[in-house]
């Protein structure tokens, strides 16, 4: 039964224990920014990537480059503190839980887990928790600590035999080298040193998770971006998908690098640029919505990856009547989308 009057993934809760990485320049901020406060400046999309430092998949190209030109452009995007950025974490989120389900062999499709949280259960299942772990660093600081990491684990179903050892070894490794290189050790040493006994598709999904964050400590994000995962199943970077991938005795270990970041990466940068558009026109539109309660709308569109007009119309606060004409008035004015494609139970999003 899927209703949309209760989140079963709840949003993710900053950590106040967490170390705060170095301020971004701009004048970042953890605070979610507004629509009011969106309005009264310029939020430019990030710049294209050339087609000559795009990701081709031909040999003798240099993975590293072409990993480090859309991080570099991704990273100046989010230095800007752009309204999107929520709604942009959260889409990735979306799309490393799908990806993640395939690897893990689990029946549940980005359509499948956008209704997952607004499903009733008295029981979460797997692909719940999946779409939790992916969610959860969207609201805190990119932190190594054990308990998070020991977390991490049991959203997969397994214990971690020495959450201690292993953030520890996780923190030598994010030192090293490049921020590229960097992800690529900790996914490594997640992978081979920490879950010898453990299924190698759970040990994986974690590894990618943990690579990510990794790689969010190393550039300075104040919030983790969910990126390897988003594109670990095209064929281009593992050719054999979600059936046979590299276990724990493969000599590659879990595929990160240059090659595996290159290409989310990349795409990242064209979902930054498309979300920076679409939240461009939400903004616009905004003096032409005369619910008092639209303000708090538009911050859940740019903040999320899709709302519910129910839990619109709960957090808003108005009626469920008021709350869909309201979304109906944005799709008409092509400031949001319907993503589900029901005529009843309809999601809404850029």
């Amino acid at each position: 039964m899927i209703r949309a009057d209760l989140t079963l993934v709840p949003d993710p809760v900053a950590d106040p224990q967490a170390t705060a990485p170095a301020r971004l320049p701009g004048g970042a901020r953890t605070k979610q920014t507004s629509a009011k406060a969106a309005g009264t400046q310029a939020f430019p999309p990030p710049a294209a990537i050339p087609s000559w430092a795009r990701p081709s998949g031909r040999a003798g190209e240099d993975p590293l480059f072409a990993a480090g030109a859309a991080l570099a452009l991704l990273d100046a995007h989010l230095r800007g503190d752009p309204p999107a950025a929520g709604a942009l974490r959260q889409r990735l989120a979306l799309h490393s839980a799908a990806a993640s389900a395939k690897i893990l062999r689990l029946n549940a499709d980005t359509g499948a887990l956008r209704d997952l949280r607004f499903a009733v259960t008295d029981e979460p299942p797997p692909v719940a928790k999946l779409l939790r772990l992916w969610r959860e660093p969207a609201g805190r600081l990119p932190s190594l600590d054990s308990g998070r990491i020991r977390d991490a684990a049991a959203a997969l179903d397994f214990a971690l035999a020495d959450a201690g050892a292993l953030t520890e070894s996780l923190r030598e490794q994010s030192r090293a080298g490049d921020p590229v290189s960097a992800a690529a050790k900790a996914a490594a040493a997640a992978f081979f040193s920490a879950f010898p006994d453990a299924p190698a598709a759970e040990a994986e999904v974690l590894a990618l998770w943990l690579s990510d964050l990794v790689l969010a400590i190393r550039l300075g994000w104040r919030r983790p971006m969910p990126l390897i995962a988003t594109r670990i199943l095209d064929p281009s970077i593992r050719p054999d998908g979600a059936r046979g991938g590299r276990g724990p005795h493969h000599p590659g270990g879990p595929i990160v690098g240059g090659g595996a970041i290159a290409p989310p990466a990349a795409a990242a940068v064209d979902l930054a640029a498309d979300l920076a558009r679409r939240a461009e026109t939400l903004v616009a539109v905004a003096p032409k919505l005369r619910a008092k309660p639209a303000q708090r709308i538009i911050h859940l569109l740019l903040t999320e990856d899709c709302v519910s007009p129910a839990e619109a119309a709960r957090q808003a606060p108005m009626t469920d009547r008021a709350a869909r004409r309201l979304f109906d008035r944005l799709v008409a004015l092509a400031a949001a989308r319907e993503l589900s494609g029901r005529p009843t139970f309809r999601l809404y999003g850029l």
